[in-house]
């Protein structure tokens, strides 16, 4: 049975809200609720800071990393080691591995992994500009490839490994103390800290 509103605009915006990954129809009916139990200056000030996330936010010029600037925080700080790129599929990865402070090197985010069935080549993820970054940039001397243990990002890794053939870079892939089939972002932050740890040369076979 469909749900009945009483409110025109309360059935909107429960509608907009279900779309988020996660929330029921439901979930969206409490939240919005709640919502209409805060005074207007607190809902004003959480819409005004999703409007101004989705209007100014940016992806940093050198690894595609969200930032406020065109170089993110990470880019742009010099006690990071510069030699040490860390390829990881999204942002959620990246705050994954800054959590477990077990890694002090940069990341390259390639914003998805290669998947046929899903439509998605090489070129539809950022790996030309990582073998860009490589070969522009004598000091990089080693990636590490942290992509989950799925099908799919073992594929991505493989394929960045043939892409880097020739260059004199070191590749490495975090160990497998994560499950295969588990995504990197979900991993909890000690089985991670000893993946990043414990990396080991890739095997190109």
């Amino acid at each position: 049975m469909n749900q009945q509103y009483p409110s025109r605009l309360l059935e909107k915006a429960v509608a907009e809200f279900s779309k988020l990954p996660g929330i029921g129809s439901k979930t969206a009916l409490r939240l919005m609720l709640h919502l209409l139990r805060q005074d207007a200056e607190d809902v004003e000030r959480f819409a005004d800071a999703v409007c101004d996330m989705r209007r100014n936010i940016k992806y940093c010029n050198v690894c595609h990393n969200i930032s406020d600037t065109d170089i993110c925080s990470i880019c742009s700080d010099i006690r990071r080691e510069k030699s040490v790129i860390c390829v990881v599929e999204n942002v959620q990865d990246v705050m994954a591995i800054e959590n477990t402070r077990q890694y002090n090197g940069l990341y390259h985010v390639l914003g998805g992994v290669i998947s046929p069935m899903d439509g998605i080549g090489p070129s539809d993820v950022n790996i030309d500009s990582l073998v860009e970054r490589v070969r522009s940039d004598s000091e990089i001397s080693e990636i590490i490839l942290a992509l989950s243990s799925t099908m799919e990002g073992d594929t991505t890794s493989f394929y960045i490994s043939r892409k880097l053939t020739g260059l004199d870079v070191k590749l490495t892939v975090i160990a497998r103390g994560i499950s295969v089939g588990n995504e990197l972002e979900y991993t909890d932050e000690q089985t991670l800290a000893r993946s990043i740890m414990s990396r080991t040369p890739f095997d190109k076979k």
